[in-house]
């Protein structure tokens, strides 16, 4: 339900330089799940020229996921964690007038803006809501979609060999799994320099201290860290897909431009759905004296235009439910 996060809470998207703010017309309030206001306000500070500047990436992830599924017109799909509905309604116009899709999400708030949306576009009818984990789908039936997609939601559950054998269980044999999740061990494998890559050596007792923010949990008990690509092709196959292909991409401090060059702008996102702004971050870790001395150092940077230093990798899989299991495999499990 997440786009791409860094749980050290510092990942940013691709962008162009400063604008005025307008806020984005997404409806969200204080009474909404942490999810929702994450995926409508947080994780862009609620400025529509930021939301804008990262859809391009939004859409590549979302055509990446589409494009290895496979979807033909017909088809009935499933999107596991589905958001705001970014996969979901692109998968509609591919499944066309005779297909239809299940927006499968934990939040009840952002179903509810999925039925929102699915409303005001007249597409109701080729939809349904259901709120599950990805862990436990029993709202819906074994054996029932032609394709289970995902995006960035498996970094979220603890669960993750439980959830593709949930993926497995509701596909009809012959059917696609197609999902995308980025794998953030790489990232914190790496030296970082900490703050969008900046770097930070002037204040790098105050950013250590800002660190502690998001590092509160031991990666080895964290499910946004605790595993990597070769875990995904394991679980896929160890609950019985076959044709299992993964499609890795790796990037070690890559210049980048930032979404904005506003630091009262960039302070308000929050990396992930579990994650301060770096606003609140600042006001817990740092004293108002430590926090002026930070920020100053960092408009100085963006004052200049300093790109950002993008760490990051990701991968897709794409798997099938076979026809039949192995029969060697079937005989096996009738002996236990």
């Amino acid at each position: 339900m997440s786009q791409a996060s860094n749980p050290a809470g510092f990942e940013h998207l691709p962008g162009r330089a400063r604008r005025p703010h307008r806020a984005s017309g997404y409806r969200e309030t204080v009474t909404q799940d942490r999810w929702a206001q994450w995926v409508l306000r947080r994780r862009d500070a609620g400025d529509v020229d930021v939301r804008e500047r990262g859809a391009w990436l939004l859409e590549a992830y979302r055509n990446g996921v589409l494009n290895r599924a496979a979807v033909t017109a017909g088809d009935v799909l499933l999107d596991v964690g589905t958001g705001d509905g970014l996969i979901g309604f692109a998968a509609l116009d591919r499944v066309g007038p005779g297909g239809r899709v299940i927006f499968s999400d934990i939040s009840a708030d952002l179903l509810a803006e999925c039925r929102r949306r699915a409303d005001a576009g007249g597409l109701r009818d080729r939809c349904r809501f259901v709120q599950a984990s990805a862990d436990d789908l029993r709202e819906v039936q074994d054996q029932s979609v032609d394709v289970v997609t995902t995006r960035s939601v498996l970094i979220y559950v603890e669960r993750k060999q439980a959830a593709f054998a949930e993926f497995f269980r509701v596909l009809r044999p012959g059917g696609r799994l197609s999902i995308f999740e980025p794998i953030n061990s790489f990232e914190a494998a790496q030296a970082r320099r900490c703050l969008f890559g900046f770097d930070m050596t002037p204040v790098a007792d105050l950013a250590a201290k800002l660190r502690r923010a998001y590092d509160s949990v031991p990666q080895d008990q964290n499910p946004m860290l605790n595993f990597d690509e070769r875990d995904l092709l394991g679980w896929a196959r160890a609950v019985g897909f076959a044709a299992v292909e993964l499609d890795y991409r790796a990037e070690v401090e890559v210049p980048e431009p930032l979404p904005t060059l506003d630091w009262e702008v960039l302070k308000k996102m929050a990396p992930n759905p579990l994650a301060p702004t770096l606003e609140e971050a600042l006001a817990q870790t740092l004293t108002d004296q430590e926090r002026d001395r930070l920020e100053d150092h960092v408009r100085a940077i963006l004052a200049v235009g300093t790109p950002a230093r993008k760490t990051l990798a990701t991968a897709f899989l794409r798997a099938i439910r076979p026809w039949l299991r192995d029969p060697t495999a079937q005989s096996a499990t009738s002996r236990k």
